[in-house]
């Protein structure tokens, strides 16, 4: 009978200890459960549309939430920093995808830059076009494309080049011009730099008014769209059916006349 209680309390011990281990067998995993999310959700990279930006979302150290994307890295903060929509919409599949990778993130951040740029770059109008070349220049920094999209985004940029090559001209003509209009004021005005802006006018100005010429010829005479006279072919003339069987033909009185002269007179 001194054994029972014994073997009682014994087995009770075992059982205590046994759940114990169980308990922090349970917890431990659940703590490298946990941790695992946690540095999954730190790696995950989501879109969120707020204020009419898209903004690029980044993991928390915990097995949810997020918070905006602000890397230490000067350059990569431009890159991602949050991109102003104005009036497109983001595609509902897009703001619920998760992206474990910053290439996966890339890509679709360029399909959104690409939708924005597209109709602005071709446009007539010059804000526009700079707005649709801003969304370009945003484009360029992304350095996981695909081939496919590299080559989308060649096109467009070669699409605009037109457009700077003509603004840079443009600007270079507005500035020829106001460097002599201020040679001219200091060369006739009565100081220091005279003689020195004289010298100056007398070498440039020939040269440079070519150059300004040049320039606003290009930029606003070869550069306009065709006028619709240059634009059309001429219409060549209809040739004229020839008379039916049967009737005398008209000889015109010209073709007469030279007629008569070459054979010398009427018979």
């Amino acid at each position: 009978m001194n054994g029972n209680p014994q073997q009682g309390l014994g087995s009770r011990a075992m059982r205590a200890l046994t759940r114990l281990v169980v308990t922090l067998l349970v917890l431990a995993m659940g703590g490298a459960v946990a941790f695992l999310l946690s540095q999954l959700n730190a790696r995950t990279f989501t879109l969120l549309v707020e204020n009419r930006q898209l903004i690029v979302m980044k993991g928390r150290m915990l097995p949810w939430g997020a918070t905006p994307f602000q890397p230490s890295d000067v350059g990569l903060a431009d890159t991602y920093a949050p991109i102003p929509l104005e009036d497109h919409d983001v595609p509902l599949r897009l703001l619920a995808e998760r992206f474990s990778e910053r290439d996966e993130l890339d890509r679709a951040l360029f399909s959104e830059l690409e939708a924005l740029a597209r109709p602005r770059i071709a446009s007539d109008e010059p804000q526009r076009v700079e707005r649709g070349v801003y969304y370009l220049r945003r484009a360029e920094r992304l350095t996981g494309l695909s081939e496919e999209q590299r080559s989308t985004l060649k096109r467009m940029l070669a699409e605009v080049a037109y457009y700077q090559a003509r603004q840079k001209m443009d600007d270079a003509r507005k500035l020829i011009n106001e460097a002599l209009s201020q040679l001219r004021l200091a060369s006739e005005s009565d100081n220091r730099h005279s003689r020195n802006a004289n010298q100056m006018l007398t070498l440039v100005e020939p040269a440079a008014t070519t150059l300004e010429e040049s320039l606003r010829k290009a930029v606003h005479t070869l550069s306009a769209p065709p006028s619709q006279e240059q634009a059309a072919p001429p219409t060549p003339a209809a040739p004229k059916p020839p008379p039916p069987a049967g009737e005398p033909q008209t000889v015109p009185p010209e073709a007469a006349q030279d007629g008569r002269d070459a054979g010398g007179g009427t018979p």
